[in-house]
């Protein structure tokens, strides 16, 4: 928490919309892919240079745009420019503490959230995270759509495996609907770090029912940590899918909003498991401490009699001990 507040504090005094990057540093080179699409066609490349940007923003086809890497603060501010981001929007992106929302603009619509990966096998023994959160934020434009993350590593090729091989009714829906898509998926691996989670507090809850030890306490403290860190990560998208959902606006069609509500109701359901599980982890703790205090009591229990025995006994060898 301390880390976080430091780094907040580093826009301090500037003026709203200011560009700055906060976040864990990083040296690799910003990587652009574009996906451009319609029903009958499929192009898919890397960008090297932001100009060659410029050909999509009036295109008659739907292009996606995934701009991996938020530290390079200048290549972001072109790309603002070239599409008429608004600077709040590229202020929020940047800050990869800022929690989801969404903002309507005049002629495109930002929506914020966190993509979780959970960490399974390649998770190193001395990791007490059980999943990583990563900043991304997607900025929908008429036939566009530009999606801003922290690195390279995400969960979104199930989208560009629908989109390469035309599953689906992706390819003729508009610009509204691939957001959908991306935001699905997001949410869907949420499940998965659902499932981790799960698997710990059963593997916790056989335990602690045996162990005195400090460790399952020390497991527990580091779960419900974790549950807290997901939960500040997910609990404000509920109202972000809310009002993609009641928001006029054309960017969002009349045929992409059961997809909403069907989005609104995962998200609904990942919400409510993680309050199960918050009450699951301090119920395994309260069995832990009673436990332990059960058997101090049987411990204070077995020395009170000791006690009770030997005590008389020193007394009367200690008064008749002296004649």
């Amino acid at each position: 928490m301390k880390r976080m507040v430091k780094r907040r504090s580093q826009k301090a005094g500037l003026p709203p919309g200011t560009p700055v990057f906060v976040g864990h540093p990083r040296e690799e080179e910003v990587y652009i892919t574009v996906i451009d699409y319609s029903p009958r066609e499929f192009r898919q490349q890397e960008i090297t240079r932001v100009e060659e940007l410029l050909p999509y923003r009036d295109s008659a086809t739907v292009t996606w745009i995934n701009i991996a890497g938020l530290h390079q603060v200048e290549v972001l501010e072109q790309i603002r420019d070239y599409f008429h981001i608004h600077p709040l929007a590229l202020e929020d992106i940047l800050n990869t503490y800022q929690p989801p929302r969404v903002d309507v603009f005049e002629d495109h619509l930002f929506v914020l959230l966190k993509m979780i990966r959970p960490l399974g096998a390649e998770r190193p023994p001395s990791e007490e995270r059980l999943f990583l959160a990563e900043h991304v934020g997607i900025v929908i434009l008429p036939g566009v759509v530009l999606t801003f993350q922290e690195t390279r590593q995400d969960v979104l090729d199930p989208v560009r495996q629908r989109l390469k091989e035309g599953k689906g009714h992706i390819r003729q829906r508009g610009s509204d609907y691939l957001s959908y898509a991306i935001m699905d998926v997001i949410v869907d691996h949420y499940f998965g770090v659902l499932e981790l989670i799960g698997d710990r507090l059963e593997i916790l809850e056989g335990v602690v029912l045996e162990a005195t030890e400090k460790r399952p306490v020390e497991e527990i403290y580091h779960l419900r940590r974790e549950l807290i860190r997901f939960r500040r990560a997910l609990w404000p998208l509920r109202e972000v899918i809310g009002r993609l959902q009641r928001e006029e606006t054309p960017l969002v069609k009349s045929t992409t909003l059961p997809f909403l509500r069907d989005l609104y109701d995962h998200v609904i359901q990942v919400i409510d498991t993680l309050e199960t599980y918050r009450e699951m982890a301090t119920g395994i703790l309260d069995i832990h401490l009673t436990i332990v205090s059960n058997k101090m009591n049987e411990v204070m229990k077995i020395l009170t009699i000791i006690a009770t025995i030997f005590i008389p006994l020193s007394f009367l060898a200690g008064v008749y001990g002296m004649n």
